[in-house]
């Protein structure tokens, strides 16, 4: 199976839609699956833009229509009912086939979450040729009870949609990476799984987002690491 992390740079605007597709067209000859990082067609720092940059279903056809030639997830505020939710979208074989939207939202910090999104209240799995999948999006990674969901689940593949700024700058590099790489690989190997996991990059009102995106296979081992700080669209066999 080949796999595309897109660690990106978006921008607080519509635009990252066009710059999306211009992507996934680059690579839908070569990759079988491409994975964007959390919020990737609006940019983190929403706020008060929420209403105006959230995208619908409906608007999204274009990526339904491009998954009939490699499956596709993405990150976007997904605009619903009266609310507005934190949500990663898969599309596959020309459909839309799930959605997860995000549990835990943080609310502390520099994290405003909670205050524009409303909060998701399940994990789920689905199954696409074969192969039974499982999204998460950046915090609800850090809640124990998460990893027991995804245990019962038993996927066979965990995608991680993350957002996470840079803090704890040491000799010795980021504190906030090596607290990640524990989670995601401890959480490969409780679950017997595959994670993929995609981090943005990119300066947005302060925050500086640091990349690093991976993919960790069963046993919690890395076996494709990507540069810290830098747009990299990079397709790998896993």
């Amino acid at each position: 199976m080949r796999v595309t992390l897109a660690q990106i740079s978006p921008k607080l605007n519509r635009t990252n839609l066009a710059d999306t597709i211009k992507t996934i067209n680059s690579v839908k000859d070569s990759s079988d699956l491409i994975v964007f990082p959390e919020l990737s067609l609006s940019g983190y720092m929403l706020q008060d833009k929420l209403s105006e940059d959230a995208w619908s279903l409906d608007e999204l056809s274009v990526l339904r229509n491009l998954s009939k030639d490699i499956d596709i997830v993405v990150g976007t505020a997904f605009k619903g009912e009266g609310h507005f939710r934190n949500a990663a979208l898969y599309f596959a074989k020309g459909e839309f086939i799930s959605r997860h939207n995000k549990v835990h939202l943080p609310n502390y910090g520099m994290f405003e979450e909670a205050r524009y999104f409303e909060a998701g209240d399940t994990f789920e799995s689905f199954s696409v040729d074969g192969k039974s999948i499982s999204m998460v999006i950046c915090e609800d990674l850090w809640h124990k009870n998460v990893h027991h969901d995804l245990i019962e689940q038993n996927p066979d593949i965990i995608i991680a949609l993350v957002a996470s700024p840079a803090r704890g700058f040491s000799d010795d590099g980021l504190a906030i990476q090596t607290q990640w790489y524990n989670i995601i690989k401890t959480v490969a190997k409780e679950c017997s799984a595959k994670l993929i996991f995609v981090n943005r990059v990119g300066f947005e009102d302060g925050l500086g987002f640091w990349g690093g995106s991976c993919i960790v296979d069963e046993l919690g081992n890395i076996h494709h690491q990507q540069d810290n700080f830098k747009k990299i669209i990079k397709t790998v066999e896993v």
